[in-house]
């Protein structure tokens, strides 16, 4: 439980400003509560500050270290075209439903790098992870969403061992998206969307 920060990334666009801040600052002040970091209140100072004067939309990056340390860094934002599709595999590399630290964003990265590299990237665009169970958990640095006709997005439970996502919760929220355990089997069945807070939703395809 030692050696990592929590981590928001969050959009900025000047005439809109960030992108479901209430969200993040929830989920991190959560995260930081259930893990005793300090300084969870001086987030949003430290964003609104590295963010002021900005022109052009931008990749806000939060990191809250134990001690209540706070870095922001920023980069410019590339909108994906409206009419972007992923290319989509499955790792072989599994996720530990058990591991409680994968609900939370986190530095700790490594499982996803390691899921991330069994493909070259010029292949693939996203991959999603499966749980020892089988089920499927989440992509790298997305939420998964399947649209099989049932008038709602069906998203894995979190007690699959993914994060609750900001953009997942605000579906969730919106009675657009509803819990429910996913097999791979199933992502051939609908419309597959892959999304995050910073990207918003994403059509992807499944490739082999």
């Amino acid at each position: 439980m030692t050696g990592f920060s929590l981590i928001e990334t969050l959009r900025y666009e000047p005439e809109h400003g960030f992108t479901r801040l209430p969200l993040h600052l929830a989920r991190l002040t959560r995260s930081a509560r259930h893990l005793g970091f300090a300084g969870a209140a001086a987030a949003e100072p430290a964003l609104r500050q590295a963010v002021s004067g900005a022109q052009a939309p931008l990749r806000v990056r939060l990191t809250l270290d134990r001690d209540g340390s706070i870095e922001v860094t920023t980069a410019p934002l590339v909108p994906l075209a409206g009419n972007a599709v992923w290319r989509v595999r499955i790792a072989s590399t599994r996720i530990d439903s058990n591991d409680r630290l994968l609900r939370l964003k986190t530095t700790r990265r490594s499982l996803y790098e390691a899921a991330r590299s069994e493909f070259p990237t010029a292949e693939v665009d996203e991959v999603i992870l499966l749980n020892e169970k089988g089920e499927v958990c989440e992509g790298t640095i997305t939420s998964v969403f399947l649209d099989d006709g049932s008038g709602y997005l069906k998203t894995p439970p979190v007690a699959c061992g993914l994060l609750a996502g900001v953009l997942r919760t605000e579906l969730i929220c919106q009675r657009r998206a509803r819990v429910e355990r996913l097999a791979p089997a199933d992502l051939a069945s609908g419309r597959l969307y892959l999304g995050n807070s910073l990207r918003g939703l994403i059509r992807a395809e499944l490739t082999v």
